[in-house]
């Protein structure tokens, strides 16, 4: 079976638990997803661990003035989209 029936199949199920254990199937199934991004994260974030120790402090300060203006470049062509909570 691959996983397009499979996801279909899962879908079915969920649509005949009843309401009152919905809760319950909602944490089982995110329980699922945080053990997968937490068996994924460090691995890669680990990779790249100590990666920045011997870049030269003039190249590491022109890289972080780089991000701040490309920041305030994107920023400034964004649309206002949040909502007002005033």
């Amino acid at each position: 079976m691959n996983n397009s029936d499979l996801r279909t199949k899962v879908l079915e199920e969920i649509q005949h638990i009843p309401e009152d254990q919905l809760d319950d199937l909602y944490q089982l199934v995110h329980s699922f997803l945080l053990n997968t991004i937490s068996n994924h994260v460090p691995q890669n974030l680990m990779k790249f661990a100590g990666c920045w120790n011997d870049i030269p402090n003039e190249i590491y300060t022109e890289w972080v003035e780089d991000i701040s203006v490309r920041r305030q470049q994107a920023f400034s062509q964004r649309q206002n989209r949040e909502a007002n909570f005033d």
